[in-house]
């Protein structure tokens, strides 16, 4: 039996038909037994994140929107209203528990746009370096497109890729995939774990099962192609119970979902493969041999540089013989490179005036040809 205390890094997606109550309020009560279990998990090394739905399903119940289509100007304002409702309950009910809460609000664009997505995960990274739990929400008050709220799933699943996550658990209104709808088959069975996701198992993704949940199986199957994708098993879960993680370990009924490779994996062949070149970084023969000591790449291990590239994008690592030896996501852009390389990592600051980072490339953020 999986246990999701043998996971380094879990993040957490818990849907508005789960934390809020019929008549707009916050389910305290189970609320808290999630905490609780955030708290074991910590407890035992894991580092938690959570991907929070809830905020306009609270604040419609504050405005009294409640059983009535609304514009979406009005869902925006419902968001903002309860946004501050919904961070007010995670944060008290962490702090109970002596675990520190951050709110972060992401939109569409800060997942998939290079800088906003490196910004994005340098915040949510350096939050879990600290022993914070992120509580992550889409950023509903500013959606421009129609507001799906409770459809948190494949933000989920982005945000697990983003932060490296080797486990993503989405608490569902279901035990998990079924062969079919439960409530409409009597004879659908429950798929215990998923290899691979076939257009068989796509199939069997049926739609919402509730008002306040509009992604249902279908966006929680999208959800799982992208973690498993990224390195992180995934595991579907009923949330109709107090302690619901507590209960998975317990050997509750789920499904998951193999990953197709490791976190570190992904990210090293995304890195390798996909990306284009934008520029080169020439190395001295210290740098090289630093790096494939594992280490990262300093300014001071810099000789010179080509290309007009920015933070974020990907460069080559060439050797003094002018050979790639790598390639790696830069961390400063050009005009900055041209300034800090050959000096030391404590005169960036004085330099530039600020500091990104130490270094130009991160040892996280590169991958090296096999010699």
């Amino acid at each position: 039996m999986r246990k999701l205390s043998g996971y380094r890094r879990i993040v957490v997606k818990v849907g508005s038909a789960l934390l809020v109550e019929r008549g707009g309020g916050v389910r305290r009560d189970w609320l808290g037994s999630l905490a609780a279990d955030l708290a074991a998990l910590r407890q035992e090394g894991a580092e938690c994140l959570v991907v929070s739905s809830g905020a306009i399903a609270l604040g419609r119940g504050r405005l009294s929107l409640n059983g009535r289509r609304f514009k979406l100007e009005e869902a925006q304002a419902a968001a903002a209203v309860g946004q501050i409702a919904l961070a007010k309950a995670w944060a008290e009910e962490l702090q109970t528990r002596e675990i520190h809460a951050a709110q972060v609000l992401l939109t569409l664009g800060d997942t998939e746009e290079r800088r906003r997505y490196l910004n994005a995960r340098a915040t949510l990274t350096t939050l879990l370096g600290m022993g914070v739990v992120p509580v992550v929400n889409e950023n509903d008050t500013v959606a421009t497109t129609e507001i799906r709220y409770g459809d948190n799933d494949r933000l989920a699943a982005r945000v697990a890729a983003m932060v490296g996550a080797d486990l993503l658990v989405l608490l569902s209104d279901v035990d998990g995939l079924y062969s079919a709808p439960p409530a409409q088959d009597a004879n659908a069975r429950l798929i215990p774990e998923v290899t691979a996701i076939t257009p068989e198992i796509e199939a069997m993704a049926g739609d919402a099962g509730s008002d306040l949940s509009r992604g249902g199986m279908r966006t929680k199957v999208e959800a799982a192609k992208i973690a498993v994708a990224a390195g992180a098993a995934m595991v579907i879960g009923s949330g109709h119970h107090l302690n619901p993680l507590t209960r998975i370990d317990s050997g509750a009924p789920v499904t998951w979902f193999r990953p197709q490779t490791t976190p570190a994996t992904a990210r090293k062949a995304w890195i390798a493969g996909h990306l284009e070149p934008k520029g080169s970084l020439s190395l001295d023969a210290g740098a090289v041999k630093a790096l494939r000591a594992g280490r990262s790449l300093l300014p001071p291990g810099v000789s010179g540089f080509s290309g007009h590239f920015a933070r974020g994008d990907t460069v080559l690592l060439v050797d003094p013989e002018g050979i790639e030896i790598g390639r790696g996501i830069v961390g400063y852009d050009a005009d900055e490179a041209a300034q800090i390389i050959g000096h030391q990592s404590k005169e960036i600051s004085e330099i530039l005036g600020y500091v990104r980072r130490s270094a130009i490339v991160h040892h996280d953020d590169l991958v090296l040809r096999e010699t």
